[in-house]
């Protein structure tokens, strides 16, 4: 997949293209409907398939006091997007130019001179443009003064008549609820962060974790004890995984993410590694002293190792 990181950078003669818009946060099951669809308009027509995302919730400029916190980094959302088998991805610095860029010019300048999309996909809450005056009715008015066809796509709606979306799968998190989040998504949910040096508890109490940097990408499910998989340079090992403050103990951090490797101990300091939720086992709890808690992270862990074996077969 090509990534361009400004209009300025797309090559003159790309295209022509198939091109869909939007956040993308997540890259979730929803947005794979119609990148799927994108892929298949592409192919019967000939026609290069391209994303246009940007760098931030265009909220963050908006209305910041509205801005939720993002599912995915910018280059996990690149690396999601690589997977789905598109050709491009433009992503654009979502900020007050943009933002004030009349719904034509937005047109013009992007789609038509530097893309030269012939197809346009989108959802029906699609707006563009200034004041988001810009919608699905102005796009086909577009298309048909500068020659693409718009095409919408019916939004993904797997259960309970509830359209799949990043907000959807935020509460999940928020409630510890990895499992149907990871349905939504299409993928488990992960968090990339360094692994730094903690306050060695863990190895004290005979559970050496990897412990990530606060400055982690991808939003940290609720506090508790998962079952999941570290990755390290290509390698996945299963692993229990423990979030939150640790209230057995003052002074941790908030939204600390540990991970203990299973049945093996790696020196893992410095390195970028990966840490996905499959299971939530427990919330969080206060244990009266170190014995209760070292019998409850055992069984922790027998609980990780049975649900992702199972996982495995």
């Amino acid at each position: 997949m090509r990534v361009f990181g400004s209009v300025a950078e797309i090559p003159d003669g790309f295209g022509p293209s198939a091109v869909t818009i939007g956040k993308f946060d997540g890259v979730h099951t929803g947005h794979r409907a119609v990148i799927e669809r994108l892929r298949a308009v592409a192919a019967e027509r000939g026609l290069t398939a391209a994303v246009i995302t940007f760098d931030r919730n265009p909220l963050e400029v908006l209305a910041p006091e509205k801005c939720p916190a993002s599912l995915v980094s910018n280059r996990q959302k690149l690396e999601l997007l690589a997977e789905t088998g598109i050709d491009a991805t433009l992503m654009v610095a979502f900020d007050r130019a943009l933002a004030d860029l009349p719904p034509e010019e937005f047109v013009r300048h992007i789609l038509v001179d530097r893309l030269h999309a012939a197809a346009v996909l989108v959802g029906s809450d699609f707006r563009f443009g200034a004041r988001g005056a810009g919608d699905v009715t102005m796009l086909r008015e577009l298309g048909e003064r500068y020659g693409f066809t718009v095409e919408l796509i019916d939004d993904v709606r797997p259960e309970h008549g509830r359209r799949v979306s990043s907000t959807w799968i935020r509460e999940l998190l928020a409630a510890g609820d990895v499992g149907h989040a990871a349905e939504l998504l299409g993928t488990v949910p992960t968090v990339r962060g360094i692994v730094v040096h903690g306050a060695a508890r863990g190895r004290e109490l005979g559970f050496p974790t990897a412990n990530l940097s606060p400055e982690s990408e991808g939003l940290i499910p609720a506090d508790g004890v998962y079952a999941g998989w570290l990755t390290d340079d290509g390698t996945r090992y299963p692993a229990a995984i423990s979030v939150g403050n640790n209230p057995t103990f003052e002074g941790v951090p908030q939204k600390q993410v540990e991970a203990y490797v299973l049945d093996r101990e790696l020196d893992l300091y410095g390195h970028t590694v990966d840490v996905a939720f499959s299971e939530r086992i427990r919330g969080m709890v206060a244990y009266a002293g170190i014995e209760p808690l070292i019998a409850q992270i055992a069984a922790d862990v027998e609980q990780a190792r049975r649900i992702l074996t199972a996982e495995r077969a």
